[in-house]
């Protein structure tokens, strides 16, 4: 560096600092150098820390996934042993070979839990489920061999379930955060409660097939569930503790606690007892629920663990950046700082030499030993420097004024900070002239934007006239962008909806937004098409904004939804076919416009009509009718011979397929134009909702054909054992009492034993007799037989224990015979149960025949509280009233009596039910 010959020693010797003597970048970085030392270590020491809970959380969550394989061959294990426990109590045709599907289930859903175990690093899980497998095969083999009773075999396969349970237990131990230990505690509580339902299922069932007797631990499986239910609502969320609550209240819950409530009974009735298929039924219903449930809380438990896992890597990740980010800034900024301080000195003190070679009129007499006394020197040519940089500032303005943005200061005639300062403005210059390029290029962009955009971009004035579209306008309407702006926009409107457009129009204009704004507008071919509006207004410019969406095409599918809901519900609700068909014809002739017909498909080779709606006006219909007729038979024959969806022309129709046969036709018509490409497609799903209403109708008319077999036959029963008594045992009843009246007459002496043991016998012959009547008559009753329903009721009411008033208004011609039947025992159980559970003083009666059918009202004044799903004789009641398709309904409110209300056409069921 060249030494300015204006500086001058102050000639007296003194001793420089040491810290003096170095440089201001090599002091700052002495400065920095300490805390960025203390960061990186801890930057170090915190990422190993972090990386440690990380993989200790990676560790858990695959743990997790390997108890979730665990837990699906606990499932299949519990299906095993309770196919092969039903294969012991009751075989059947059919139990091999479950049993066998179930061992083969068990041994795909093993092979998958070993083959994930072995990508697990703690315990070995395979090594256990191996030894599972192999002891699963030896118990299979003692089963197959008849060795083991179905408790022994319960008690085999819940050895394995508990080895099972442990090692999901094991699995999810690890719990590294709060929310995965009450998730796992949560799914581990599920696991158990449902191996506690699974073995009370078994052993309840080993009672009912009459193998076992009545189980010792029938008390542990429920309290072991109940304990393991309530760690699961304590640990699980609200969600599912909801799902838990109504499954325990479902009727498959209700009718296990029924059960367990037997068992908890020390003498429980017999008759009680629900059958060994209902219980199967109604506890796998309950556990296949809980599984459900087992396998949202496991999702849980593997959301969270995953949750916890990605969280901490993510903060390892996080922690780490930000560490070494925050290094770095230091560190770059110690560089900067330093380069900031020491290079401007030195470039000033440079120039400032350079500069004191000219030729000044004043001298700076400064002796220091820094950059600054560097500095003096140059001031010596600040004059000159001043004059000259003024004249490139005097330039640059001069270039900006008119508009000449490439012009640049000539910096290269000035050095140091006066070259910086103006490099600085050019610098200045240079963003200045990019801004305003970009902003061109932005409004380029912008008008890019505004031309592809699918949805219709547009600005309008508070005048009523659009002042620029952009050409999805002009695609949308078909109108030409010339018209769509020389044209006030509300013409464009349809006439039903100007009102609520000038409305719109109006909130807009007080300043107000406007959004999701629907109208429709007019195509340049005279179709609609809804537009949904959004609009702002800018009242200070007399603009307003807006966008606007087509659509129509979502309208209509909206309105195809909400028809075919209709449809559906009517269907659900048990409608007879021929409401649906007309429903169906009505839904599908308003949703396209069009006539619409459901027509069925005769063997013939002819059709039907069920159902048809006109959808247009009459003058058009009588019009077009044979185009329409025409059209419609050719949509017909494509459907007959594709059995497929068919459009032709101005027809559509679509195929009733009912159990793979074609049962008929769904058939849309216009009068006037084609129908749109894809209309046959949207028959498709009401055909499939009438096909739905067929396959219902059959199937109920399947239930009622049925009852009434099932009626019939058991009353022809009753007559058969009824006249078998009377023709056999009755008649051999009588011959012993004549025999016996004889052998009373060969007795001489009336005081003796013998005479007294005769006697005491007739009376006991008597009593025996008189029973045989009381059975025979409850068995079917001759009297019904021979006089009708009127003896026979008046007969009931003179045997009934409790008072009877009898209102009967009966034709004297007889009833047909189910309905008498059904009457007659209807009445006989309404007495048994009033004189025996009711507790009533009087019953009334009344019977007549009302518009075809027999009203038959029973009513006591006993306790009430009558349920029919709480007893099978009102259910028997109900199922031989229906048969005959009669209704019976029961009004029993507790302490209030019990009212029964018959109706039974004398006609019998009605073919439209």
């Amino acid at each position: 560096m060249r030494r300015s010959p204006l500086r001058r020693s102050s000639g007296v010797p003194h001793r420089v600092p040491l810290l003096a003597r170095l440089r201001v970048g090599r002091k700052l970085m002495l400065l920095v150098l300490l805390p960025v030392t203390g960061l990186l270590a801890f930057t170090a020491f915190s990422s190993v820390a972090q990386w440690r809970e990380a993989r200790t959380l990676r560790d858990f969550h695959t743990g997790t996934e390997v108890s979730f394989a665990t837990a699906e061959v606990t499932d299949a294990v519990a299906g095993e042993r309770l196919a092969a426990v039903k294969a012991r109590l009751r075989p059947g045709t059919d139990t091999p070979a479950e049993r066998t599907g179930a061992e083969r289930a068990t041994d795909r859903v093993l092979e998958r839990a070993v083959t994930r175990a072995a990508s697990w690093s703690g315990s070995d899980i395979a090594g256990d489920l191996d030894a599972l497998g192999r002891q699963l095969h030896s118990l299979r083999v003692q089963i197959t061999t008849g060795s083991l009773t179905a408790p022994d075999i319960a008690e085999q396969y819940g050895n394995v379930e508990t080895t099972l349970l442990h090692d999901v237990t094991a699995l999810e131990a690890g719990r590294p955060t709060r929310a995965s230990g009450r998730a796992a505690d949560a799914h581990i509580a599920l696991l158990r409660a449902i191996e506690a339902a699974d073995r009370e299922q078994v052993e309840v069932a080993a009672l009912l097939a009459g193998s076992a007797g009545r189980p010792t631990g029938a008390g542990r499986w429920p309290a072991l569930e109940t304990a393991q239910l309530d760690a699961f609502r304590e640990n699980t969320s609200a969600e599912l503790r909801t799902q838990l609550y109504v499954i325990q209240f479902r009727d498959p819950g209700r009718a296990v606690r029924r059960v367990r409530d037997l068992l908890a009974t020390a003498r429980p009735e017999t008759a009680a007892w629900p059958s060994y298929e209902r219980w199967l039924a109604d506890s796998g219903a309950r556990i296949d629920s809980l599984r459900g449930i087992q396998d949202r809380a496991a999702g849980a438990l593997d959301a969270t663990a995953g949750h916890d896992r990605r969280e901490a890597e993510v903060r390892v990740v996080r922690d780490l950046t930000a560490s070494l980010a925050v290094l770095a800034l230091v560190t770059f900024l110690a560089l900067a700082l330093s380069r900031s301080i020491t290079r401007p000195l030195g470039q000033v003190a440079a120039g400032a030499r350079a500069l004191s070679y000219g030729d000044l009129s004043y001298d700076i007499r400064y002796a220091g030993r820094d950059e600054l006394g560097d500095v003096a020197d140059t001031f010596r040519e600040l004059r000159v420097t001043t004059e000259r940089l003024a004249a490139e500032i005097r330039a640059m303005n001069t270039a900006i004024d008119h508009n000449r943005l490439e012009h640049r200061a000539d910096e290269a005639s000035f050095e140091g900070t006066w070259s910086q300062l103006l490099g600085g403005m050019n610098s200045t210059m240079s963003s200045f002239a990019a801004a305003h390029g970009r902003r061109e290029e932005a409004e380029q962009e912008l008008a890019s934007i505004f031309n592809l955009s699918l949805d219709l971009l547009c600005i309008s004035g508070t005048d009523g006239y659009f002042k620029r579209v952009n050409p999805a306008f002009e695609r949308i309407l078909g109108h030409p962008r010339e018209t769509i702006l020389s044209m006030p926009f509300i013409e464009f409107v349809h006439e039903e909806d100007r009102d609520t457009t000038r409305a719109a129009l109006a909130r807009l204009a007080g300043g107000v937004e406007v959004a999701e704004f629907e109208n429709r507008y007019l195509r340049a071919d005279g179709t609609e098409c809804w537009l949904q509006w959004s609009a702002r207004p800018v009242l200070e410019q007399g603009l307003i904004y807006a966008t606007a969406r087509d659509v129509t095409e979502s309208r209509r599918t909206a309105r195809e939804q909400a028809a075919l809901r209709r449809v559906a519900t009517l269907v659900a609700h048990g409608a007879p076919p021929s409401e649906v068909f007309a429903r169906v014809a009505e839904e599908v002739g308003d949703l396209l416009d069009t006539t619409a017909a459901v027509l069925r498909q005769e063997p013939d080779g002819s059709q039907t009509v069920l159902g048809t709606v006109l959808g247009i006006p009459e003058e058009l219909e009588e019009a077009t009718r044979k185009e329409r007729s025409e059209a419609g038979y050719e949509a017909i024959d494509a459907v007959t011979r594709t059995r497929r969806a068919a459009h032709v022309g101005h027809a559509v129709g679509a195929p009733i397929v009912v159990d793979d046969r074609l049962w008929g036709f769904v058939v849309a018509a216009s009068p006037l134009e084609v129908l749109p490409v894809g209309t046959e497609s949207r028959l498709a799903d009401f055909t499939e909702l009438v096909a739905t209403a067929i396959a219902n109708a059959d199937s109920r008319d399947q239930l009622t054909a049925s009852r009434a077999r099932v009626v019939a036959a058991a009353d022809a029963s009753r007559r058969r054992i009824e006249r078998d008594l009377h023709d056999g045992v009755q008649q051999r009843l009588v011959a012993l009492q004549l025999d016996l009246r004889l052998a009373e007459t060969l007795v001489t002496d009336r005081s003796s034993e013998l005479a007294e043991q005769l006697v005491h016998v007739g009376k006991g012959l008597d009593d025996a007799f008189q029973d045989l009547l009381q059975v025979a008559r409850g068995i079917h009753p001759a009297i019904l037989s021979k006089g009708g329903l009127g003896p026979a009721l008046r007969s009931l009411a003179r045997r009934s224990a409790v008072p009877v008033e009898l209102d009967l208004k009966l034709p004297p011609a007889r009833l047909p015979e189910q309905l008498e039947v059904a009457a007659y025992y209807v009445t006989s159980e309404c007495l048994t149960n009033a004189a025996k559970h009711a507790h009533a003083r009087v019953v009334e009666v009344s019977a007549e025949i009302r518009d075809g059918v027999l009203e038959l009202t029973i009513r006591d004044d006993g306790a009430g509280g009558a349920e029919p799903g709480r007893g099978s004789g009102l259910i028997g009641l109900i199922d031989r009233v229906e048969a005959i398709g009669g209704k019976l309904a029961v009004s029993s409110p507790p302490g209030e009596g019990t009212t029964m209300d018959v109706r039974l056409p004398l006609g019998g069921p009605s073919p439209d039910r």
